[in-house]
Protein backbone atom coordinates (compact mmCIF):
# COMPACT_ATOMS: atom_id res chain seq x y z
CA UNK A 1 0.00 0.00 0.00
CA UNK A 2 1.39 3.23 -1.45
CA UNK A 3 2.21 6.06 1.09
CA UNK A 4 -0.79 9.16 1.23
CA UNK A 5 0.03 12.67 0.49
CA UNK A 6 -0.24 14.78 3.31
CA UNK A 7 -3.07 16.77 1.40
CA UNK A 8 -4.96 13.71 0.69
CA UNK A 9 -8.16 13.73 2.88
CA UNK A 10 -10.84 10.62 3.03
CA UNK A 11 -13.95 11.29 4.17
CA UNK A 12 -16.16 8.34 5.94
CA UNK A 13 -19.76 7.63 6.31
CA UNK A 14 -20.50 5.17 8.97
CA UNK A 15 -17.68 6.22 10.99
CA UNK A 16 -19.18 5.44 14.79
CA UNK A 17 -20.04 2.01 13.16
CA UNK A 18 -18.37 -2.10 13.83
CA UNK A 19 -16.78 -1.88 10.14
CA UNK A 20 -16.80 2.14 9.86
CA UNK A 21 -14.41 2.48 13.09
CA UNK A 22 -11.59 -0.06 11.99
CA UNK A 23 -11.89 1.53 8.84
CA UNK A 24 -10.94 5.26 10.36
CA UNK A 25 -8.07 3.03 12.32
CA UNK A 26 -6.71 1.99 9.24
CA UNK A 27 -6.82 5.27 7.69
CA UNK A 28 -5.54 7.30 10.31
CA UNK A 29 -2.45 4.43 10.89
CA UNK A 30 -1.80 4.82 6.82
CA UNK A 31 -1.52 8.53 7.43
CA UNK A 32 -4.50 10.06 5.75
CA UNK A 33 -6.66 13.21 6.85
CA UNK A 34 -9.86 11.64 8.08
CA UNK A 35 -13.18 13.38 8.09
CA UNK A 36 -15.67 11.33 9.36
CA UNK A 37 -19.34 12.04 9.16
CA UNK A 38 -22.31 11.32 12.70
CA UNK A 39 -25.67 11.85 12.27
CA UNK A 40 -25.16 13.28 15.48
CA UNK A 41 -22.00 15.01 16.58
CA UNK A 42 -22.57 13.50 20.48
CA UNK A 43 -21.24 10.44 19.30
CA UNK A 44 -18.13 11.81 18.02
CA UNK A 45 -15.96 12.18 21.63
CA UNK A 46 -16.75 8.23 22.53
CA UNK A 47 -15.42 7.34 18.28
CA UNK A 48 -12.23 9.90 19.05
CA UNK A 49 -11.95 7.72 22.13
CA UNK A 50 -12.02 4.54 20.80
CA UNK A 51 -9.95 5.06 18.28
CA UNK A 52 -7.30 6.84 20.02
CA UNK A 53 -6.92 3.19 22.39
CA UNK A 54 -5.35 1.68 18.32
CA UNK A 55 -4.28 4.65 16.14
CA UNK A 56 -3.39 8.39 16.15
CA UNK A 57 -6.34 10.89 15.75
CA UNK A 58 -4.70 13.80 15.42
CA UNK A 59 -5.80 13.67 11.64
CA UNK A 60 -9.33 13.04 12.18
CA UNK A 61 -12.19 15.52 12.64
CA UNK A 62 -16.01 14.98 12.68
CA UNK A 63 -18.50 17.02 10.17
CA UNK A 64 -22.58 16.28 10.87
CA UNK A 65 -24.22 15.33 7.89
CA UNK A 66 -27.56 12.59 7.71
CA UNK A 67 -28.17 10.05 4.99
CA UNK A 68 -31.39 11.45 4.47
CA UNK A 69 -30.63 15.46 4.12
CA UNK A 70 -28.77 17.14 1.49
CA UNK A 71 -27.79 19.73 4.55
CA UNK A 72 -23.88 19.89 5.16
CA UNK A 73 -22.62 17.25 2.13
CA UNK A 74 -20.84 19.94 0.46
CA UNK A 75 -19.08 21.46 3.45
CA UNK A 76 -18.42 17.69 4.78
CA UNK A 77 -16.95 17.20 1.17
CA UNK A 78 -14.86 19.87 1.16
CA UNK A 79 -10.89 19.24 -0.04
CA UNK A 80 -11.92 15.56 -0.05
CA UNK A 81 -9.86 13.28 -2.79
CA UNK A 82 -11.87 10.35 -1.75
CA UNK A 83 -14.67 9.03 0.30
CA UNK A 84 -15.46 5.46 1.51
CA UNK A 85 -19.35 4.89 2.00
CA UNK A 86 -19.84 2.31 4.77
CA UNK A 87 -22.66 3.29 6.26
CA UNK A 88 -26.24 1.57 5.98
CA UNK A 89 -29.68 1.16 8.02
CA UNK A 90 -29.38 -1.97 9.71
CA UNK A 91 -31.75 -3.55 12.53
CA UNK A 92 -31.38 -7.09 13.86
CA UNK A 93 -35.22 -8.83 13.01
CA UNK A 94 -36.70 -8.49 9.40
CA UNK A 95 -38.76 -4.87 9.93
CA UNK A 96 -42.54 -5.62 8.89
CA UNK A 97 -42.31 -2.82 5.67
CA UNK A 98 -39.04 -3.65 3.72
CA UNK A 99 -38.93 0.21 3.01
CA UNK A 100 -37.50 1.14 6.76
CA UNK A 101 -34.25 -0.44 5.02
CA UNK A 102 -34.52 -0.08 1.25
CA UNK A 103 -35.64 3.53 1.23
CA UNK A 104 -32.47 4.96 3.15
CA UNK A 105 -29.71 2.37 1.93
CA UNK A 106 -30.65 3.64 -1.38
CA UNK A 107 -31.28 6.90 -1.10
CA UNK A 108 -28.19 7.62 1.71
CA UNK A 109 -26.10 6.18 -1.42
CA UNK A 110 -27.42 7.96 -4.47
CA UNK A 111 -26.65 11.29 -1.78
CA UNK A 112 -23.60 10.59 -1.05
CA UNK A 113 -22.55 9.70 -4.48
CA UNK A 114 -23.89 13.15 -5.79
CA UNK A 115 -21.83 15.63 -3.40
CA UNK A 116 -19.14 13.24 -3.89
CA UNK A 117 -19.02 14.00 -7.45
CA UNK A 118 -20.21 17.82 -6.93
CA UNK A 119 -17.06 17.91 -5.17
CA UNK A 120 -14.26 16.45 -7.60
CA UNK A 121 -13.85 13.37 -5.53
CA UNK A 122 -11.35 10.70 -7.44
CA UNK A 123 -12.25 7.62 -6.14
CA UNK A 124 -15.74 5.85 -3.90
CA UNK A 125 -15.08 2.90 -2.63
CA UNK A 126 -18.46 1.50 -1.39
CA UNK A 127 -19.60 -1.50 0.99
CA UNK A 128 -21.50 -3.59 -0.11
CA UNK A 129 -22.17 -7.17 1.09
CA UNK A 130 -21.92 -10.58 -0.51
CA UNK A 131 -25.97 -10.56 0.17
CA UNK A 132 -25.75 -8.41 -3.01
CA UNK A 133 -24.52 -11.50 -4.82
CA UNK A 134 -25.74 -14.84 -3.39
CA UNK A 135 -28.96 -13.62 -2.59
CA UNK A 136 -32.08 -15.77 -3.93
CA UNK A 137 -29.36 -18.06 -5.94
CA UNK A 138 -29.31 -21.74 -5.35
CA UNK A 139 -25.72 -23.39 -3.88
CA UNK A 140 -23.22 -22.54 -6.02
CA UNK A 141 -20.15 -20.33 -6.46
CA UNK A 142 -20.11 -17.30 -7.03
CA UNK A 143 -17.41 -14.34 -8.71
CA UNK A 144 -17.76 -10.71 -8.41
CA UNK A 145 -19.72 -10.72 -11.94
CA UNK A 146 -23.30 -12.27 -10.17
CA UNK A 147 -26.04 -10.22 -8.61
CA UNK A 148 -28.67 -11.02 -6.11
CA UNK A 149 -31.84 -11.81 -7.59
CA UNK A 150 -34.25 -8.93 -6.32
CA UNK A 151 -37.52 -10.54 -7.65
CA UNK A 152 -37.18 -13.86 -5.02
CA UNK A 153 -38.03 -14.01 -1.12
CA UNK A 154 -34.22 -12.59 -0.19
CA UNK A 155 -35.44 -9.93 3.00
CA UNK A 156 -35.10 -6.23 3.60
CA UNK A 157 -31.36 -6.53 4.13
CA UNK A 158 -30.28 -8.41 1.81
CA UNK A 159 -32.82 -6.74 -0.40
CA UNK A 160 -31.45 -2.90 0.36
CA UNK A 161 -27.35 -3.74 -0.28
CA UNK A 162 -28.42 -4.78 -3.73
CA UNK A 163 -30.52 -1.93 -4.74
CA UNK A 164 -28.18 0.39 -2.97
CA UNK A 165 -24.97 -1.05 -4.88
CA UNK A 166 -26.68 -0.83 -7.97
CA UNK A 167 -27.96 2.64 -7.51
CA UNK A 168 -24.58 3.70 -6.49
CA UNK A 169 -23.29 2.26 -10.29
CA UNK A 170 -25.93 3.40 -11.62
CA UNK A 171 -25.07 6.97 -10.58
CA UNK A 172 -21.82 6.70 -11.34
CA UNK A 173 -22.09 6.22 -14.82
CA UNK A 174 -19.41 7.04 -17.08
CA UNK A 175 -18.55 10.28 -15.32
CA UNK A 176 -15.09 10.87 -13.84
CA UNK A 177 -15.43 9.69 -10.73
CA UNK A 178 -14.30 6.32 -10.08
CA UNK A 179 -16.26 3.61 -7.90
CA UNK A 180 -15.05 0.46 -6.16
CA UNK A 181 -16.94 -1.89 -4.25
CA UNK A 182 -16.37 -3.86 -1.47
CA UNK A 183 -18.41 -7.26 -0.59
CA UNK A 184 -17.90 -8.47 2.43
CA UNK A 185 -19.29 -11.76 4.16
CA UNK A 186 -20.29 -12.39 7.05
CA UNK A 187 -17.71 -10.14 9.11
CA UNK A 188 -16.22 -11.18 12.63
CA UNK A 189 -13.35 -10.01 14.86
CA UNK A 190 -12.99 -7.57 17.35
CA UNK A 191 -15.26 -4.52 17.61
CA UNK A 192 -13.70 -1.22 18.93
CA UNK A 193 -16.53 0.15 20.64
CA UNK A 194 -19.69 -1.41 22.14
CA UNK A 195 -21.14 -1.66 18.69
CA UNK A 196 -24.09 -3.83 17.89
CA UNK A 197 -25.13 -2.69 14.75
CA UNK A 198 -24.07 -5.51 12.99
CA UNK A 199 -25.49 -9.33 12.07
CA UNK A 200 -22.53 -11.47 13.39
CA UNK A 201 -21.74 -9.43 16.38
CA UNK A 202 -25.02 -10.15 17.44
CA UNK A 203 -25.10 -13.53 17.06
CA UNK A 204 -22.01 -14.19 18.36
CA UNK A 205 -23.37 -12.00 21.59
CA UNK A 206 -26.29 -14.38 21.59
CA UNK A 207 -23.82 -17.72 21.10
CA UNK A 208 -21.31 -16.87 23.89
CA UNK A 209 -23.95 -15.53 26.37
CA UNK A 210 -25.99 -18.90 26.29
CA UNK A 211 -29.00 -17.37 24.09
CA UNK A 212 -29.01 -19.31 21.38
CA UNK A 213 -29.95 -22.86 22.09
CA UNK A 214 -29.90 -24.51 19.06
CA UNK A 215 -27.62 -23.81 16.00
CA UNK A 216 -29.70 -23.74 12.24
CA UNK A 217 -28.22 -24.88 8.91
CA UNK A 218 -26.40 -21.56 8.02
CA UNK A 219 -23.39 -21.56 6.01
CA UNK A 220 -21.22 -18.33 5.56
CA UNK A 221 -18.84 -17.08 3.70
CA UNK A 222 -16.62 -15.43 6.37
CA UNK A 223 -14.15 -12.35 6.51
CA UNK A 224 -12.42 -10.54 9.64
CA UNK A 225 -13.12 -6.64 10.07
CA UNK A 226 -9.25 -5.84 10.10
CA UNK A 227 -9.13 -7.46 6.38
CA UNK A 228 -12.26 -5.44 5.53
CA UNK A 229 -10.75 -2.21 6.98
CA UNK A 230 -7.09 -2.97 5.00
CA UNK A 231 -9.28 -3.88 1.97
CA UNK A 232 -11.30 -0.68 1.89
CA UNK A 233 -7.64 1.19 1.93
CA UNK A 234 -5.97 -0.69 -0.35
CA UNK A 235 -8.95 0.14 -2.70
CA UNK A 236 -8.18 3.54 -2.66
CA UNK A 237 -5.83 3.57 -4.39
CA UNK A 238 -5.32 0.39 -6.22
CA UNK A 239 -4.83 0.97 -10.29
CA UNK A 240 -6.33 -2.28 -11.35
CA UNK A 241 -9.39 -1.58 -8.71
CA UNK A 242 -11.62 1.19 -9.91
CA UNK A 243 -14.69 -0.04 -11.61
CA UNK A 244 -14.42 -3.46 -9.55
CA UNK A 245 -15.98 -5.44 -7.13
CA UNK A 246 -14.26 -7.51 -4.93
CA UNK A 247 -15.40 -9.95 -2.63
CA UNK A 248 -14.13 -10.51 0.65
CA UNK A 249 -15.20 -13.71 2.01
CA UNK A 250 -13.28 -16.76 1.97
CA UNK A 251 -13.49 -19.13 -0.65
CA UNK A 252 -15.66 -21.75 1.17
CA UNK A 253 -18.64 -21.37 3.74
CA UNK A 254 -18.57 -21.95 7.36
CA UNK A 255 -21.23 -23.32 9.09
CA UNK A 256 -22.62 -21.65 12.51
CA UNK A 257 -21.53 -25.74 13.61
CA UNK A 258 -17.70 -24.86 13.11
CA UNK A 259 -18.45 -21.55 14.57
CA UNK A 260 -19.99 -22.82 17.71
CA UNK A 261 -17.27 -25.95 17.77
CA UNK A 262 -14.37 -23.02 17.93
CA UNK A 263 -15.96 -20.98 21.24
CA UNK A 264 -16.42 -24.11 22.79
CA UNK A 265 -12.99 -25.17 22.37
CA UNK A 266 -12.37 -21.46 23.63
CA UNK A 267 -13.79 -22.59 26.77
CA UNK A 268 -17.20 -20.46 26.04
CA UNK A 269 -19.62 -23.49 27.50
CA UNK A 270 -22.68 -21.52 26.76
CA UNK A 271 -21.84 -21.97 23.18
CA UNK A 272 -24.72 -24.15 21.52
CA UNK A 273 -24.02 -27.76 20.41
CA UNK A 274 -27.45 -28.71 19.20
CA UNK A 275 -28.70 -28.36 15.61
CA UNK A 276 -32.12 -26.47 15.34
CA UNK A 277 -34.37 -28.72 12.74
CA UNK A 278 -35.53 -26.56 9.75
CA UNK A 279 -38.89 -27.10 9.68
CA UNK A 280 -39.28 -25.96 13.32
CA UNK A 281 -37.56 -22.54 12.37
CA UNK A 282 -39.81 -21.91 9.52
CA UNK A 283 -42.82 -21.98 12.01
CA UNK A 284 -40.65 -20.03 14.26
CA UNK A 285 -40.42 -17.38 11.36
CA UNK A 286 -44.10 -16.97 11.53
CA UNK A 287 -43.80 -15.40 14.97
CA UNK A 288 -40.23 -14.09 15.51
CA UNK A 289 -38.88 -11.24 12.52
CA UNK A 290 -35.34 -12.22 13.76
CA UNK A 291 -35.56 -15.79 12.43
CA UNK A 292 -38.09 -14.90 9.53
CA UNK A 293 -34.95 -12.51 8.42
CA UNK A 294 -32.49 -16.06 8.70
CA UNK A 295 -34.91 -18.31 6.44
CA UNK A 296 -34.11 -17.14 2.86
CA UNK A 297 -30.38 -18.77 3.73
CA UNK A 298 -30.69 -21.95 5.46
CA UNK A 299 -29.73 -24.57 3.57
CA UNK A 300 -27.43 -22.21 1.08
CA UNK A 301 -23.80 -23.11 0.57
CA UNK A 302 -21.97 -20.65 -1.56
CA UNK A 303 -18.29 -20.13 -2.28
CA UNK A 304 -16.47 -17.10 -3.57
CA UNK A 305 -13.99 -16.79 -5.97
CA UNK A 306 -12.03 -14.17 -4.08
CA UNK A 307 -9.20 -14.23 -6.62
CA UNK A 308 -9.22 -11.00 -7.89
CA UNK A 309 -9.60 -9.68 -3.89
CA UNK A 310 -6.29 -11.72 -3.20
CA UNK A 311 -4.15 -10.48 -6.62
CA UNK A 312 -5.57 -6.70 -7.04
CA UNK A 313 -5.68 -5.49 -3.32
CA UNK A 314 -3.33 -7.88 -1.68
CA UNK A 315 -5.42 -10.09 0.89
CA UNK A 316 -4.17 -12.46 2.86
CA UNK A 317 -6.94 -13.75 4.82
CA UNK A 318 -6.89 -13.95 8.92
CA UNK A 319 -7.91 -17.40 9.86
CA UNK A 320 -11.43 -17.86 10.72
CA UNK A 321 -10.65 -19.19 14.12
CA UNK A 322 -8.65 -16.04 15.03
CA UNK A 323 -11.63 -14.34 14.31
CA UNK A 324 -13.87 -15.39 16.24
CA UNK A 325 -11.77 -16.22 19.23
CA UNK A 326 -11.00 -12.69 18.91
CA UNK A 327 -14.27 -11.07 18.89
CA UNK A 328 -15.59 -13.86 22.05
CA UNK A 329 -12.51 -12.20 23.60
CA UNK A 330 -13.58 -8.16 22.48
CA UNK A 331 -17.73 -9.14 23.80
CA UNK A 332 -16.10 -10.62 26.73
CA UNK A 333 -13.76 -7.75 27.74
CA UNK A 334 -14.01 -4.99 25.56
CA UNK A 335 -11.80 -2.77 27.66
CA UNK A 336 -9.01 -5.50 26.52
CA UNK A 337 -9.73 -4.70 23.04
CA UNK A 338 -5.93 -4.37 21.18
CA UNK A 339 -5.87 -4.27 17.62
Amino acid sequence: MRTPHMTERVLLTGITGYIGEHCAAELLRAGYEVVGVVRYPSKADATRAALARVAPVDRLSFKKADLLSDAGWAEAMSGVTYVMHVASPFVLAEPRDENELIAPAVEGTKRVVAAAQRAGVRRLVLTSSTFAVIAGKPSGRYGPDAWSDTTANIGAYARSKTLAERAAWDAVGAGGMELTVINPGAVFGPSLGAHMDGQSVAMMTSMIGGKMPMIPDLSMGMVDVRDVARLHVAALTAEDAAGKRFIAAGAEPVSMSTLAGILRNAGYRKAPSRKAPTALLKVMGVFDREVKGMLPMIGQKASFDNNATISVLGWDPTPIETSVRDMAAAIAAPEAIAV
